[in-house]
Order: C-alpha cells, then sequence, then structure tokens
C-alpha cells in the first residue's frame, strides 16, 4: 500500500505552514506525537527521579519505558544499551574518552575522510596519547568505502573502526555488516555514525553486527536529543563518565554525567506512538506475535516513497549539463537515501541556495561538518555543495516546485 501523504503531513505542525522544508539532515521537522509525550511528562511527572514518592517512581517508570522504546527501535538486546545523552557528537566523545583511558602503546584505531567531524575527531586526538590512526580515504571516483582498501589498514592491533552507516553529504548507504566481519576478524570493534540512516531505514544493530551505534533524535521526528547504542559487555568494560562511586556495570548511567534529561528522553516515545499509527491508518495492526511490525512496515513504506522522490530530483538533475551530483546518480533504496548534493560547474553553492530562499524553500550548502570530505574532493572553495535532503513527508509536488525554482537558477 503506497503512504498517504495526507495521514503523514497531518501529524507534523510545522508542514501546515507555505514552506518546503528540504534540509531535515539538519534537523527534521517535530512530531505532534512527540509534543504530547513531552507535556505529559512536564506537566505530570516534573520531578527528580529515584525518591520513594509515588510521583518520582512514575516519572523512572516513564523514562525507562522511554528507554526500552529506543532499544526496540534499534533492535537492542537489552534497554540498558541505550545511553540516552544530548547529541550524538558529545556521546561519541564520552565513549572516545572511555577508550582514552584503556590506550596502549601501538593501538590503532580507523576513521573515514567521508564522516561527520563527530566520529572522526574523538579518534584522531587520540594520537595525542599515542595511538595510531589511519585514514580509511573514499574513493573520489565511485564515491564509495571499498572494504578492500579497509581491509588493507587493519591489523591485529586494531582497537576500532569509525564509520558512518550513510553519509551526510553522499547519501551512500555502506555496508556495515561487511565492514564489521572486516574488522572482527581483527579483534576490532565498530563504531557507527547512523545519523544520517536512522530517519529512513530501519536500524537494526544485532543484524549489523555493530558494537557501537550513534543517531541523533532531531533528525529522526524528535527533539535535540540523542543516543548510543553500544553492546553491554563493552559497556560494562569502558570506563565510566559519571561520579567514582557509580559502579561499573551501572549502565547507561555511567555514561549520562548529571543524568540524563528526562522529559527529552520520555517524548520520543511519540515516536513509537506514529509508527503504531502509521501502521493502522495504511490498514496494518501489530500483534503480538508481531511486535517489529510498526517498525518494520513504516520504514519499508518511507523507503519505498523516498525513492520516487530521489528518483525525480536525480532525473532532474542529470538533464542539466553544468550540474554534478557529489554521490551516486541511482535512487535506489538499497543503495542510497534521499540526502542529495550537487555542484555547479563555475558556481558558488552558496550563491545558488541564496536564490532558493525566497521561494521558501528551505535548502542548505556547506561542508555539513563532513569538512573533510569536501576539502579531500576539492569542493572548499566553491563553497561546499548545494545538499537537498528528503524525508518521507516530503511530497513529489514539493520536488517539482523546487526543480521549477532550479531550473531558472541553473
Amino acid at each position: 500500500m503506497p503512504l498517504s501523504p495526507s495521514f503523514v503531513r497531518a501529524q507534523f505542525p510545522a508542514l501546515e505552514r507555505d514552506w518546503v522544508f528540504f534540509d531535515n539532515a539538519g534537523g527534521s521537522q517535530i512530531l505532534a506525537s512527540v509534543v504530547r509525550r513531552l507535556e505529559e511528562y512536564l506537566v505530570g511527572s516534573n520531578v527528580q527521579h529515584g525518591a520513594s514518592y509515588e510521583v518520582s517512581t512514575e516519572a523512572s517508570a516513564r523514562v525507562l519505558q522511554a528507554t526500552e522504546a529506543m532499544a526496540r527501535l534499534v533492535n537492542a538486546a537489552d534497554p540498558a544499551e541505550v545511553v540516552m545523552g544530548p547529541t550524538t557528537t558529545m556521546l561519541l566523545r564520552i565513549l572516545a574518552r572511555g577508550f582514552a583511558r584503556t590506550l596502549q602503546p601501538g593501538d590503532e584505531f580507523v576513521v573515514t575522510n567521508s564522516d561527520h567531524e563527530s566520529n572522526i575527531g574523538p579518534w584522531v586526538e587520540l594520537a595525542e596519547r599515542g595511538a595510531i590512526v589511519k585514514t580509511w580515504r573514499l574513493n573520489p571516483d565511485s564515491f564509495a568505502l571499498e572494504p578492500a582498501d579497509l581491509e588493507a589498514l587493519l591489523s591485529d592491533r586494531t582497537r576500532l573502526v569509525a564509520v558512518t552507516h550513510t553519509s551526510n553529504i553522499l547519501g551512500t548507504i555502506n555496508p556495515i555488516r561487511e565492514i564489521a566481519r572486516l574488522a572482527h576478524e581483527h579483534g576490532a570493534r565498530v563504531c557507527v555514525d547512523g545519523v544520517a540512516f536512522a530517519p529512513h531505514r530501519r536500524v537494526g544493530v544485532q543484524a549489523l553486527e555493530a558494537d557501537f551505534y550513534a543517531l541523533s533524535f532531531y533528525k529522526l521526528f524528535g527533539p535535540h536529543h540523542a543516543m548510543l547504542w553500544g553492546r553491554r559487555q563493552h559497556l560494562v568494560e569502558l570506563p565510566g563518565f559519571n561520579h567514582f562511586f557509580v559502579a561499573d556495570d551501572d549502565v547507561p548511567y555511567k555514561f549520562q554525567p548529571g543524568n540524563v534529561n528526562y522529559e527529552l528522553s520520555y517524548s520520543m516515545l511519540g515516536l513509537s506512538d506514529y509508527l503504531e499509527a502509521f501502521c493502522e491508518a495504511h490498514g496494518k495492526s501489530s500483534t503480538a506475535s508481531e511486535p517489529g511490525l510498526p517498525l518494520d512496515f513504516a520504514f519499508d513504506a518511507f523507503a519505498q516513497h523516498e525513492e520516487q522522490l530521489a528518483e525525480r530530483l536525480l532525473d532532474f538533475l542529470s538533464h542539466k549539463r553544468k550540474v554534478r551530483v557529489i554521490g551516486s546518480p541511482k535512487a535506489a533504496r538499497d543503495v542510497r537515501v534521499p540526502t542529495i548534493s550537487f555542484v555547479v560547474d563555475g558556481r558558488s553553492s552558496a550563491d545558488i541556495v541564496s536564490k532558493i530562499d525566497p521561494h521558501r524553500i528551505g535548502t542548505r550548502y556547506g561542508h555539513f561538518y563532513a569538512k573533510r570530505l569536501i576539502d579531500d574532493l576539492g569542493l572548499t572553495a566553491q563553497n561546499g555543495v548545494v545538499r537537498i535532503s528528503m524525508v518521507h513527508y516530503n511530497t513529489v509536488e514539493e520536488v517539482d516546485r523546487l526543480t521549477q525554482v532550479l531550473d531558472g537558477i541553473l
């Protein structure tokens, strides 16, 4: 059954405005159900956790309920594997600090040149403590990370491979399971930045065979909040980032100094509410025998719809002589998400976006914190790329509105 745009868009209050939002990789619009859950927590249980009185125990139960829901979202084995925190950047820095405190001489780390800096910088900085940091470079012709190139970098001293699931510029979906298996053959762990992937496809950390996986809720239709998943054994083994008296096995709390933001964590139950309502509106009802149905069905529908959006935009760009798509020209859902970047020969990307802005279409230009990639591709001088990042609440009509504008600009 095709996705119903009218149902979907009714769940996002901001879409009532006469704006087209194509900067979703920078931050998506928020669900009404998330806002309701946020208000529900603040009005009904805005107290400190850990006390014996009823409202406090209810508040604790609510945050646990949300943590369990996010564990189901990524198919974690245990809710304790879900570390909620303020941003992906902060959570990855906390994780890297744990590795820093266990470094041995000669330990090696592999980063890519195509990740967001959040999953590069903290690992590169370990070189200041004696670690050896190697860079797995993108093939500039195919815009792909080649597993054979990674294999050449791995050794029995490799501690960790840091890689993005989906580039926030290229939109490419990387083969995480294959990457994880290569790393594990050398005894290394894998840390995946899933920020640009999670709004588009179901995350399944067990099937991916990853060790750590991070994502941001404000790009997943929620508030400015984030989560880091890690295998429980790994989280227990790593030094914590909390007070000295917090036990090593007290996860996720040992990685949440000052405690987690209660209301933002609880509000993400609104995402579960939405996915269940999406199923019902599209003729699917979850049952006890199919607990993952709302997630699988909804994200499959998102992918099908988004492929149509990507195909329409990529087809338009392919017919523009001076336009170069930075990433795969294919719209196939198993190859990319609908985050599409391009440059125009001889033109500043900033100039192009400035001409789109008056038409009430939100796009963006720049390096998007993947500055190493933009530098290596030689795109810095023209102010990086123009990025059109779509999600499932966007429509074909909105794409056509953009291409009509672009037709007069390019």
